[in-house]
């Protein structure tokens, strides 16, 4: 991505800013990630589970169902996700997208998102990683996987101003887990399945979601959708590191945004602090969120255009 692909920084006007804090505060959002759908035949059972409520669930090879939940799962995958996968896998991601995964849209943003390739021309085949001994990749197997057979709901009700994650069971009527006679609590679950690094990771691309979904009842942020530009930006931060790598260094976005000078040599090597800087950098492009500050001579520069553009009127 050139310079000139490179969506300008953001600032906030009052107006903007107490705009944003209105949608921020005002709209109520849902998003939902599970394995499948709620549909008549694989019920969603909307309940809402904190952390110490407790649940019977076990799944091993002698189960009936064996590798059954591994077929047709419409899987989203997270940045973390991506990441781990293609290491386990020995290919950048780049690599992996064009292997593994198909191109899809996030059902309540519109944003552009990664889903693992199922098997069958229908997409209701087996997983790419399924093996008769269970999953290849279970070590780093996708965050959707790690949490069946729960799901997870990010809402945010009207009025308050942070999101609320919880979690729901998906019972499917071909799964024997949940007849098994191990107990245990969602929070020991999430420990077990090692959800709170995914969940940290991934925070800054779930906030993003939520914050489009918000902007969504306007038609988008400030009342247009993102454009094709930025959806594209928004994609490379999401999935590729090597591609926001590649443009962080090599366009004048250092020199347009106040990023630590002690993290520049971090950040050519460490990929979960990069994603990080990627998910403020598109919430400042998105939303005008002050998650990055722009250098002192660009601010400069923007407002004698501006001036300059003022007095030629």
């Amino acid at each position: 991505m050139s310079d000139e692909d490179q969506a300008p920084p953001s600032r906030l006007t009052p107006d903007d800013r107490a705009q944003r804090e209105y949608i921020d505060s005002e709209t109520e959002v849902e998003l939902i990630e599970a394995v499948r759908a709620g549909t008549p035949e694989n019920p969603v059972q909307p309940v809402k589970m904190t952390m110490d409520d407790t649940f019977n669930f076990r799944c091993h090879k002698a189960v009936k169902c064996w590798n059954e939940c591994c077929h047709g799962a419409d899987i989203t995958l997270t940045p973390n996700c991506i990441l781990r996968l293609s290491k386990h896998l020995g290919q950048r991601p780049a690599e992996f997208l064009l292997e593994y995964t198909v191109p899809a849209e996030q059902e309540k943003t519109g944003l552009p998102v990664a889903k693992l390739k199922m098997g069958g021309g229908d997409g209701k085949g087996p997983c790419a990683f399924m093996s008769d001994d269970g999953c290849s990749v279970y070590e780093d197997r996708p965050a959707t996987c790690r949490y069946y057979p729960m799901g997870l709901a990010s809402v945010k009700p009207k009025g308050a101003e942070v999101k609320e994650d919880f979690f729901f069971l998906v019972k499917e009527p071909h799964c024997c887990g949940h007849q098994e006679s191990q107990s245990q609590s969602v929070s020991e679950f999430r420990h077990a399945q090692g959800l709170e690094e995914y969940e940290d990771v991934n925070r800054g691309w779930m906030d993003i979601l939520m914050k489009m979904a918000s902007w969504m009842s306007l038609g988008g942020p400030w009342g247009q959708e993102p454009t094709k530009q930025v959806k594209q930006m928004f994609f490379m931060a999401s999935t590729d590191v090597d591609a926001l790598r590649r443009f962080v260094f090599g366009s004048k976005f250092l020199d347009t945004y106040n990023v630590d000078p002690e993290a520049h040599e971090a950040l050519k090597t460490d990929d979960v602090l990069l994603l990080k800087l990627g998910f403020d950098w598109m919430k400042n492009v998105m939303f005008r969120e002050p998650t990055l500050s722009m250098q002192e001579h660009v601010v400069q520069a923007a407002v004698a255009k501006v001036r300059n553009d003022l007095g030629a009127m």
